[in-house]
C-alpha cells in the first residue's frame, strides 16, 4: 500500500523550516544523528525552494512582452496540484 503524498510547503515555509535547520546547527549543540538528518531535510527544502524560484522566474518570462510587441499573460501551470 502506498502513502498519500504530502502536501509539499509553500515557499515561504520552507525556507522558514530551512532557516531553523541551519540556526539549529550552526548553534552547534545538535548531536550527529539528528544533525546528519537536519541536512537532509535541509537539503530537501533547498531544492524546494530554488525549483519554486525556478518556477516563478519562469512565470515572469511569460508574462514579459512576446514577439508582436504585445504583453502576454498566458495560463501558467505550476507543479502544485
Amino acid at each position: 500500500m502506498t502513502k498519500p503524498k504530502a502536501k509539499e510547503p509553500s515557499f515561504e515555509e520552507a525556507l522558514e523550516k530551512l532557516e531553523a535547520i541551519v540556526t539549529k546547527m550552526e548553534n552547534g549543540d545538535v548531536p550527529l544523528a539528528e544533525l546528519l538528518t537536519q541536512f537532509e531535510e535541509g537539503s530537501k527544502l533547498l531544492k524546494h525552494c530554488e525549483s519554486r524560484l525556478k518556477e516563478a522566474e519562469i512565470r515572469i518570462e511569460h508574462l514579459k512582452l512576446n514577439k508582436s510587441g504585445e504583453e502576454s499573460f498566458e495560463a501558467f501551470q505550476t507543479t502544485e496540484s
